[in-house]
């Protein structure tokens, strides 16, 4: 038994509104990435002018090439969940233009896969936060026993 779901207009009208304010933050978010890549191309060039030892610098010294890589890898993991955003909003526009539900559907994924990337993320997240609160306490318990 396959029912058929029609959207009435309010429903047109909110996907409509919603697709444009998810165009603008996923237009948004390319930007970010790319100012994310230009940055560490900027610190890639400026940082190293500065000599490798760790005494002339203290740890910044150390750090100047993570730096870099850092800004790298933070650009290529927020560009998914932008990609998967500006895919929603434009298969959004574009299905409700032409009236296509397989195009609706499609969007749909998108906004899911979207979702999901944040809530892995998020999870990600916490996680490491967890283990920086135990391990800050152990060493706070092995150094107060010593």
């Amino acid at each position: 038994m396959e029912q058929n779901l029609e959207l009435n207009q309010l429903a047109k009208d909110a996907l409509k509104e919603g697709a444009k304010w998810t165009f603008f933050l996923s237009i948004m978010g390319f930007i970010g990435v790319g100012l994310m890549v230009l940055a560490a191309i900027v610190m890639t060039i400026t940082l190293s002018t500065l000599p490798d030892e760790v005494s002339s610098f203290g740890f910044f010294g150390a750090m100047k090439n993570f730096l870099s890589l850092f800004y790298l890898l933070m650009a290529v993991l927020y560009f998914f969940p932008i990609y998967y955003l500006y895919k929603y909003s434009s298969n959004v526009k574009t299905a409700l233009q032409f009236n296509d539900s397989n195009l609706l559907a499609d969007a749909f994924v998108n906004l899911k896969s979207h979702h999901k990337f944040l809530g892995i993320s998020i999870i990600v997240i916490f996680s490491l936060y967890l283990l920086i609160i135990i391990g800050a306490v152990i060493t706070m318990v092995g150094s107060a026993a010593f």
